[in-house]
């Protein structure tokens, strides 16, 4: 688009991610760490908090969805951590499977998790390159 047809992209809203089952995905990602705000259930809906920011993931329910591995290649959510391996740590600790081991990237650390419905997250840190990263 150009010209008077342009629009200016501001920051992220929210991303949704579909799930089976509401109470089930809701618990899912209590033990992965995250914090639940508004939760509607006659709606199928809930948000999970990220940080500060008033933008979330909202986790909607798809009826038909069931458990599934996640495709490859798929989209993949990742959000900022302190500490990406010591998040991978408390992971492993809540029962959660890891993708793979934390690997190294260019700006520190990541690792990624998937939820039973093959939705991919990703915990990253700017631990080799602080600058770019939030301040705490």
């Amino acid at each position: 688009m150009s010209g008077d047809e342009s629009y200016e992209l501001l920051g992220f809203d929210n991303v949704l991610l579909p799930v089976g089952d509401l109470g089930q995905a809701v618990g899912f990602y209590e033990r992965a760490g995250f914090t639940p705000g508004l939760r509607l259930d006659a709606a199928g809906i809930a948000l999970l908090k990220v940080g500060g920011e008033t933008p979330g993931i909202v986790l909607r329910v798809e009826e038909e969805l069931g458990h599934r591995t996640p495709p490859w290649p798929s989209p993949r959510v990742w959000l900022e951590v302190p500490d990406a391996r010591r998040a991978a740590d408390a992971l492993r600790a809540a029962g959660i499977a890891l993708l793979d081991e934390p690997c190294p990237v260019a700006t520190g650390w990541t690792v990624e998790f998937a939820d039973p419905w093959g939705n991919v997250l990703g915990l990253t840190d700017y631990s080799r390159r602080p600058e770019l990263g939030r301040s705490r």
